[in-house]
């Protein structure tokens, strides 16, 4: 039988008989070397800046006078050397960071589905059915009542929907506290769980500067799009999440990549995006339309042609929309 050891963050007060949160060594050591790193220090010598941290010696030196202003030091990183991550993960005595993308926030223990023991050798058949009843009712009392076991499918619909669409873990990060914010004011109730979680994907990605259009994210979602596009509204205004509008040009990076354009052809869409956005034509607009657009009107413009239809297949709009924005578009620019 193998564990795979996790945070304690809870333990007994012996004087007060309360279950009370352990602080985490480790993150108060990181918080308190961040604070010291943040202080700069001068040398009372010849006034440098220019001051260094020997971690062999536990010093503190100035490099251009050569002074030591601190000696014996304390070493907060590990007493063990690692030089590659194998070796890394094998002496660290530690378990996965606290997570907000999973129900229990990774704080659990969990027993490995490896049907050997701590040495690496096979069980016994008797213990291999023991094990086996062990992990299904550690799945089991990991959700304790019909509030979490419902948290834990969102957040499982999140990671799944986000890995469909391609973002970074920090998306769902984002999302997945905003889920548990919505939960906390009860704005799930009479809403879909699927609904809800979709809806704070969206936002996330639009809060962390990584837009995706209502289509993309509703194709990768088991509901509507006016559903998606009706909770996130209810949501945002609930939970002042105060997002500004999609900027058009954070598409244009992502759909000329997808076109094989060249960077003269993004700089070219980006320049004409601000012309028109500063003679108001983007009030009211797509900005994936306006993006696709300025992407049609600048391939054109570098000799680098593509297809209406190409250009609509990738922003995933109509060729009637490229074609009205173009037109204004090029108005804008002065080519007409």
């Amino acid at each position: 039988m193998a564990f795979i050891p996790q945070q304690e963050s809870l333990y007994m007060n012996p004087t007060t008989n309360l279950i009370m949160e352990r602080p985490n060594r480790q993150r108060q050591q990181q918080r308190e070397a961040e604070q010291e790193s943040d202080e700069s220090v001068n040398c009372p010598e010849c006034g440098s800046e220019e001051v260094v941290a020997d971690a062999d010696q536990g010093e503190l030196v100035c490099d251009d006078c050569g002074l030591v202003i601190d000696e014996r030091q304390i070493d907060r990183g590990p007493e063990w050397r690692a030089f590659n991550h194998s070796e890394r993960q094998s002496k660290s005595r530690v378990g996965a960071p606290i997570t907000e993308t999973m129900h229990d926030k990774g704080l659990t223990t969990t027993i490995d589905w490896k049907d050997k023991d701590a040495y690496g050798r096979s069980i016994s058949s008797k213990k291999r059915s023991q094990m086996h009843r062990l992990r299904k009712w550690q799945e089991r009392i990991r959700t304790k009542d019909a509030g979490e076991r419902n948290l834990q499918f969102a957040l499982s619909e999140i990671d799944r929907m986000a890995s469909a669409l391609g973002v970074p873990r920090s998306v769902r990060e984002v999302a997945s506290v905003i889920y548990r914010r919505a939960l906390d004011e009860d704005l799930i109730r009479g809403r879909s769980i699927e609904g809800v979680a979709t809806a704070a994907l969206y936002a996330a990605c639009r809060q962390e500067g990584i837009p995706r259009s209502l289509d993309e994210v509703a194709e990768v979602s088991r509901v509507p799009q006016k559903e998606i596009g009706r909770t996130y509204r209810y949501i945002s205004q609930e939970l002042g999440l105060e997002l500004k509008p999609v900027d058009p040009k954070q598409f244009v990076p992502r759909f000329a990549s997808a076109l094989e354009l060249s960077e003269e052809v993004q700089a070219k869409a980006t320049e004409i995006i601000d012309v028109s956005a500063e003679q108001g034509l983007l009030s009211g607009k797509s900005p994936t339309g306006f993006a696709a657009a300025a992407i049609y009107a600048a391939s054109l413009l570098c000799n680098e042609k593509k297809t209406q239809r190409e250009v609509a297949d990738v922003a995933q709009v109509t060729e009637v929309t490229i074609r009205n924005r173009y037109q204004e578009q090029i108005e804008a620019m002065g080519f007409r």
